[in-house]
């Protein structure tokens, strides 16, 4: 079963009281709903029926809360907002587990299931998409790390006499596919000749392996000094190295992301297209989720160590496709609704692995 992973929080002067806590809890969860600063008056009539506070009482606790930074105020309004340590505290401490409707289940489901299991980068561009479309929040698949993978096969294809596609099919049903170029005629006999005797020796074996050692696997062949194989190992980088074929990520759900009031102001806008233009920043973020496959990794605001993404918080989860794991996430407003999304990102993450094992 999957858990949560817990980043450890600042440290406060003494445990919030269950009063507190529940002003906490109340706080997040209505600027959750409606991103705009609680102030002690709504707040005491949204909890006259539940905690019979004074409005005094109410604006002493957050005066307190305040003072232990789970809370603060805009500068513009007297309301208060969350504080990332206040949103870290929900998230690791007062935030039930929510479970996704039955419309929901059947909306991942559906679209999963259209997707043939051959295709599983079809599978992952299409959940990126429904990611975005159901969580209104940037939705983040990265595409399986490759350096782990094993050859299956090898497949060399004539495109002139002088180019050749060769075709990789590693685990995971993942293909990949580069152009080399001799500087000799290359005959199509020798062709298949080299494929088979290249087969024999690679196949089962990491990429990673591969491109180390390739050059010693085929050495004591009698093809060895042939001008085809000393092409192959000259083309080790392109053919073996795994960030050759690095395509790193499937980002969808912009204009999903625009729709939240968060972004009414332009400059922020402005931001969001940078921060989905700069996939280095997005994909460094993603690996930062250590824990194993399945388990849950939430970073707010300043955790994720990138002034880029100071606003945003980010709900990510480990998937697999055969051998191969990546992550797959949530970028939205601090204000989230966390355990909403942290119910969607694990259950379409269990979707994947459970499509393609």
């Amino acid at each position: 079963m999957s858990k949560r992973v817990i980043i450890p929080q600042e440290s406060t002067s003494r445990r919030l009281s269950e009063r507190e806590r529940d002003i906490l809890r109340t706080i997040i969860h209505m600027y959750i709903l409606n991103a705009a600063p609680i102030g002690s008056r709504v707040l005491s009539k949204y909890l006259q029926n539940e905690l019979k506070l004074s409005p005094a009482t109410i604006r002493n606790v957050m005066s307190d809360l305040e003072d232990m930074n789970f809370i603060t105020h805009p500068h513009t309004s007297a309301g208060r907002v969350p504080t990332d340590m206040g949103y870290r505290y929900y998230v690791d401490t007062l935030m039930q587990n929510e479970k996704l409707s039955p419309a929901e289940i059947k909306r991942v489901d559906e679209k999963l299931e259209t997707v043939e299991p051959a295709e599983p980068e079809a599978i992952l561009r299409d959940t990126s998409k429904l990611l975005g479309f159901l969580s209104n929040c940037l939705a983040v698949v990265e595409i399986p790390h490759l350096i782990d993978l094993k050859v299956e096969k090898i497949e060399l294809i004539s495109l002139s006499s002088t180019r050749l596609l060769v075709v990789l099919a590693l685990d995971s049903q993942i293909v990949r596919t580069v152009t080399i170029e001799a500087e000799f005629e290359v005959k199509r006999q020798e062709i298949a000749r080299i494929s088979e005797l290249i087969n024999e020796r690679i196949s089962g074996r990491p990429l990673k392996f591969l491109e180390k050692n390739f050059k010693e696997i085929i050495s004591d062949s009698s093809y060895a000094k042939t001008p085809l194989v000393r092409l192959f190992v000259e083309s080790i980088d392109k053919v073996f190295n795994p960030n050759y074929y690095r395509e790193r990520l499937h980002i969808s759900g912009t204009q999903n992301l625009l729709e939240n009031p968060e972004f009414e102001d332009v400059s922020r806008v402005r931001s969001v297209i940078e921060l989905v233009e700069n996939e280095d920043v997005i994909v460094h973020v993603l690996d930062k989720n250590d824990a194993l496959s399945g388990d849950l990794r939430i970073l707010i605001g300043s955790e994720m160590d990138n002034k880029m993404l100071d606003d945003y918080s980010l709900i990510s989860t480990k998937y697999c496709i055969g051998s191969a794991s990546a992550s797959i996430g949530l970028i939205g407003p601090k204000r989230m609704n966390y355990s909403h999304l942290t119910a969607l990102i694990q259950y379409v993450g269990s979707k994947i692995s459970e499509k393609n094992s």
